[in-house]
């Protein structure tokens, strides 16, 4: 029991470490270049179940709270405040639900965890969308329309991370088997 814990609590900090050092990794695509933090959430949730791949993004957030510059705008309290931070949010709530359901079976097939990725990027840009038009209404005074906020928070940005959901479902594949004997 104790060394279950253990061995979660260090892969819980090594995937801590992934998301951060994803946070960086940008990769260029025309018009918005991306990052590996969603691909990294996701896995932390599948691999580690819905608890510890939700404590590990956690840690995450709660490191850039206290002031490490580990989001892509920097860190600090203030960061909340940032219509960019509903999406960190996201990644929490995203990395459970991924989690959840790729953990329902022991050995999750393609499907489920496709299912399970898409699941958790909708949650991720549900929770963004929602959280940059309240935060661009209410504390930046400036009402974006629906078409302008579809655009900048939810089309420029979907299509990578489809892609990125379908690889981490190939890469989970593969990793799931790995994991179990660890």
């Amino acid at each position: 029991m104790k060394n279950e814990r253990t061995k979660n609590m260090i892969l819980c900090a090594f995937f801590t470490a992934l998301i951060t050092v994803g946070t960086f990794i940008k990769i260029p695509i025309p018009v918005v270049p991306f990052t590996l933090q969603l691909e990294f959430t996701l896995l932390a949730g599948v691999l580690l179940g819905p608890k510890w791949g939700t404590v590990s993004v956690l840690v995450y957030i709660i490191m850039g709270l206290i002031g490490l510059p580990v989001f892509t705008e920097g860190g600090g309290l203030g960061y909340v405040l940032k219509p960019a931070f509903g999406y960190i949010i996201g990644f929490a709530l995203g990395a459970l639900a991924a989690g959840y359901i790729a953990n329902k079976s022991e050995q999750p097939s393609l499907k489920r965890l496709l299912a399970a990725n898409f699941t958790g990027l909708l949650i991720v840009y549900a929770v963004g969308v929602v959280y940059y038009y309240l935060i661009c209404l209410l504390y930046l005074n400036d009402p974006i329309g629906v078409w302008k906020l579809l655009w900048y928070c939810f089309l420029l940005l979907v299509p990578k991370d489809i892609i990125l959901c379908i690889l981490s479902a190939v890469l989970l594949k593969r990793l799931i088997p790995i994991m179990k004997k660890i």
